[in-house]
């Protein structure tokens, strides 16, 4: 597949979309709002949506959930032959084959030092997608970091885990005053929030080898993110935080005294609540 399609051009469309160019893929893109495109080099604009889909072998849906049902409405005369790629936070592979039809998809959930390819993406087929369209998207997303394959109930964990994690390690360096140009208070910082962030994993049904592979590349990437942007913990966690998502239903519980582990959990339920099936 060597024409990708990239719907949606935000925070991670385009994170993809830089990665991407650079290898041997000819990337197009399509935003609605124009102004986000600009002028980046090395990719193909495409007039529509539709537009796109025909060019393109393999279609990355990176829009926005509130704009995913008019976007599957949009193109599902065009993409019988294609394989479709999800990277929206809580929308299942059969939501998206009930607009499609029997169409391949694969659902990803990337996270935030994909930046700067030092990110973990989950992934997980399906019902239509063969193993080949899995080894495909995983070595995409390989170029972002590591990769982690997952049964789809497993998805909205992951979520809770290494989507939003990234925004549990700010927000913990900020109120355990951790001084972030301080290596030995950093790797000292990391040893622990691992450990909490794995026991956390456990806690919500990951077996233990999973459970630290996912906070090990999440506490990792998310401290190389830091490090590397210069950005402070407090715009960072800014960043990953949506109004009414996982990351800040998981703040609220830390910031009234509790548990980390307390903090996943409500993650996970916020998760499921915003689940389309």
């Amino acid at each position: 597949m060597k024409n990708l399609g990239i719907i949606g051009f935000g925070n991670m469309g385009s994170t993809l979309a830089k990665m991407l160019k650079s290898r041997k893929y000819k990337v197009w893109i399509f935003d609605k709002d124009k102004d986000r495109i600009g002028k980046v080099r090395g990719l193909k604009r495409a007039e529509s949506n539709i537009d796109l889909v025909k060019r393109s072998d393999a279609v990355i849906l990176a829009v926005k959930p509130q704009d995913f049902n008019a976007v599957l409405d949009e193109i599902k005369e065009y993409v019988k032959v294609k394989l479709i790629i999800s990277i929206a936070a809580g929308i299942t592979t059969g939501f998206i084959e009930k607009y499609l039809g029997e169409v391949s998809i694969i659902r990803t959930m990337p996270n935030m030092p994909a930046k700067i390819g030092r990110g973990i993406t989950c992934l997980c087929r399906g019902k239509f997608s063969s193993v080949g369209d899995l080894n495909f998207t995983r070595q995409l997303f390989n170029n972002l970091g590591e990769t982690l394959i997952l049964d789809e109930d497993r998805m909205d964990m992951a979520t809770a885990i290494s989507g939003s994690g990234p925004g549990y390690c700010y927000d913990l360096i900020q109120t355990q005053n951790v001084d972030i140009n301080s290596r030995y208070a950093v790797e000292k910082f990391k040893e622990g929030f691992i450990l909490l962030l794995a026991g956390a994993a456990v806690s919500i049904g990951f077996k233990p080898r999973y459970a630290m592979t996912l906070a090990k590349a999440t506490a990792s990437g998310s401290i190389d993110l830091l490090k590397k942007t210069k950005s402070s913990p407090e715009e960072l966690k800014r960043q990953i935080t949506s109004k009414g998502g996982t990351t800040e239903a998981a703040l609220k519980v830390l910031h009234r005294g509790e548990s980390l582990e307390q903090a996943v959990k409500a993650a996970l339920v916020r998760a499921k609540e915003l689940s389309r099936k």
